[in-house]
C-alpha cells in the first residue's frame, strides 16, 4: 500500500512558488501579448511580473513560450516587412 504522506519534494516546490506567480491559465491567456512585448524589447519582467515569475518556475509554460517565440520569429524571417 502506498504511503499516504505527501511527497516532500512536491510540497517544497509548492511552498517555494513565487507569490507573484499568476499560474498557467493567466500566463497562457496572455502569452501572445508577452511575446510581442518581449520581441519589441520591452521590459517584460517589469510589465508582466506575474507571468515572468510563472515562466521561471513552470517548464511546460516555458516550453510554450519558446515554441511561440520560434514561430513568431520564423514568420517574421519569412516575411521581413510583416510585424515590424
Amino acid at each position: 500500500m502506498p504511503d499516504p504522506a505527501p511527497d516532500k519534494d512536491a510540497l517544497a516546490r509548492l511552498l517555494a512558488t513565487d507569490p507573484a506567480d499568476v499560474g498557467c491559465a493567466e500566463t497562457l491567456a496572455l502569452l501572445d501579448v508577452y511575446v510581442d512585448a518581449l520581441l519589441a524589447g520591452g521590459s517584460v519582467e517589469r510589465t508582466y511580473p506575474g507571468i515572468a515569475a510563472h515562466l521561471r518556475d513552470c517548464a511546460p509554460c516555458a516550453e510554450d513560450l519558446a515554441g511561440l517565440l520560434a514561430a513568431v520569429r520564423a514568420e517574421r524571417d519569412a516575411d521581413p516587412g510583416r510585424g515590424r
